[in-house]
Parts: structure tokens; sequence; C-alpha cells
């Protein structure tokens, strides 16, 4: 299962669609697309068609919403994972 990502953009928002799998050794890489756009754009990841992530995208998703990017339509299990890494269990 590969992941798949979509850009859209709608005014100040830029939307980022991930679809498939996040692994860990995928984050340099999405941190680096996350980041191309204007400083001014606000970043929503919609997770929606997520299947599947490991614990080192759990840890990226964690630290850039903690940035500031929102993250929409994120499966319960993976928003309990966040969670659970930001209260450090």
């Amino acid at each position: 299962m590969a992941l798949r990502v979509q850009r859209a953009a709608e005014g100040e928002l830029v939307i980022f669609t991930l679809a498939g799998r996040i692994q860990e050794d995928q984050v340099a890489e999405l941190d680096a697309f996350f980041q191309s756009g204007s400083q001014e754009q606000v970043i929503v990841l919609n997770l929606e068609e997520v299947k599947l992530v490991d614990r080192g995208a759990v840890r990226f998703l964690a630290e850039r919403e903690a940035a500031g990017m929102k993250l929409v339509n994120c499966p319960a299990y993976i928003r309990e994972w966040i969670l659970r890494e930001r209260n450090g269990q």
C-alpha cells in the first residue's frame, strides 16, 4: 500500500489529502513538500483516506499539528495515538 498525496489550494488554505500508508521513512520528504508553500498559508492535512501509520509517522503528525498544521478527518485510532504520544505514553 503506497502513500498518495493530492494538493489543493483554497484561498489561504493549502489542503493536502493523504491516502494509503504513512511510514517514518517518508516523513522528511512529506515535511519538505508541506513546507514548500508560502509561510502565510494555512496547511490542512486531510487524513480521511489514511489506512495505516507507524510510530514515526504519528510523531510527525503530532509535531506538525503542534506547529500549527490542521489535521482533519483524522481516523480515531490515529487521533488516540497522537494524544498518547503527546502525553508520553
